[in-house]
């Protein structure tokens, strides 16, 4: 039915990927990842994060290369914390950036054991609102909104969530399965409320801890 209902595929290989234990992905080997992607067709590389310092020569360089057309036109997204400070790191380090990705917990569980008492609901809120309005006036050109452990985060509060994030500028919002809690059945409910509710593009973020990543984020993709 046209671009709104389009499935589009990004990938976290070059941020996530390398978090998992025991890979190591040199920067050169993270450039060729992103020239296959893009050979591929993925929509977009989730390449790094913008605020680590041995990741800037990587970062610059592959912008670099995408100016010069050897990476289009797949885009180059960061990924960065929900939090003014980073979003400032962001643009000073790596000044071309134009896609990021900005993420905080929204969970009960992660607010109060993540933050130990440092922020409330009302803050989660307020900095990730105050770090997308802030990366809008700096220049990105898109900024995804990452609720992180969004599969556990009540379905009141991450749709205020959302919604906040699409009022100030947002052009996606991220649920996060962080801890692979949901299965193919509750994925489906709650994302088809969010999109219900929220009227934005969503995009889906499954943990395999259950061996369901590819299960959960066909059913989401089909709410």
């Amino acid at each position: 039915k046209g671009k709104e209902n389009r499935i589009y595929l990004i990938d976290v290989t070059n941020r996530d990927g390398v978090q998992t234990s025991r890979i190591g992905i040199a920067k050169l080997e993270k450039t060729i990842i992103n020239v296959k992607l893009n050979e591929m067709g993925i929509f977009q590389s989730e390449f790094g994060f913008p605020v680590t310092n041995h990741e800037l020569n990587y970062l610059n360089a592959n912008l670099e290369l995408a100016k010069m057309g050897a990476l289009k036109p797949l885009r180059l997204a960061g990924w960065l914390r929900a939090i003014e400070e980073d979003v400032q790191a962001t643009f000073k380090n790596v000044p071309d950036i134009e896609h990021i990705n900005i993420s905080i917990s929204t969970s009960n569980q992660m607010i109060t054991g993540k933050f130990q008492g440092a922020k409330t609901k009302e803050d989660v809120i307020n900095s990730m609102v105050k770090a997308l309005r802030l990366a809008k006036e700096l220049g990105a050109k898109t900024v995804g909104v990452n609720a992180e452990d969004a599969s556990r985060t009540d379905i009141d509060y991450l749709t205020e969530f959302a919604l906040a994030a699409k009022e100030n500028g947002a052009d996606r919002v991220r649920y996060c399965d962080t801890l692979g809690y949901d299965d193919p059945m509750t994925i489906y409910e709650r994302i088809r409320i969010l999109a219900e509710r929220v009227g934005i593009g969503i995009e889906m973020h499954c943990h395999n801890d259950l061996g369901l990543a590819v299960a959960t984020s066909i059913a989401g993709a089909k709410a």
